[in-house]
């Protein structure tokens, strides 16, 4: 039996992350996520204590548009996930895949000394973390 070399995640996250506040409301929110191009937000702490949130197009379909909620009315710390189960750049691809499946995630952000340096999912894992598809 060969062993694959995956790679580590850095070689798939995406490095352009967007922050925005919490009291943001979905609608702004979505506006950003449009002008920025990402299906993902990550939400700022409010200070030092804090942890980071995290919001996806799915929070909005399901939590907003599935339930008939007008989304210049709620804010993103209604709907964000926090805290959020974050992943080391240095992580192999076959271990973020393994974490994805056991917690029920597809989206985490990639963290590094504490910041936030990229974001990973399955689309980056499967369609920019495999070395033969270039």
């Amino acid at each position: 039996m060969s062993v694959r070399n995956w790679g580590p995640v850095r070689n798939c996250m995406r490095t352009k992350v967007t922050f925005v506040d919490g009291r943001l409301d979905v609608l702004q929110a979505l506006k950003v996520m449009k002008r920025e191009g990402t299906t993902s937000l990550m939400v700022n702490r409010r200070d030092d204590n804090d942890e980071y949130g995290l919001l996806l197009f799915s929070d909005i379909a399901k939590k907003v548009i599935a339930k008939n909620r007008a989304p210049e009315r709620v804010n993103v710390y209604e709907i964000m996930a926090k805290p959020v189960i974050m992943v080391h750049p240095d992580m192999e691809i076959r271990y973020c895949a393994r974490l994805f499946e056991k917690f029920g995630i597809n989206t985490a952000p990639v963290a590094e000394n504490g910041e936030v340096v990229g974001m990973v999912s399955y689309y980056r894992l499967v369609l920019h973390g495999l070395p033969d598809l270039d």
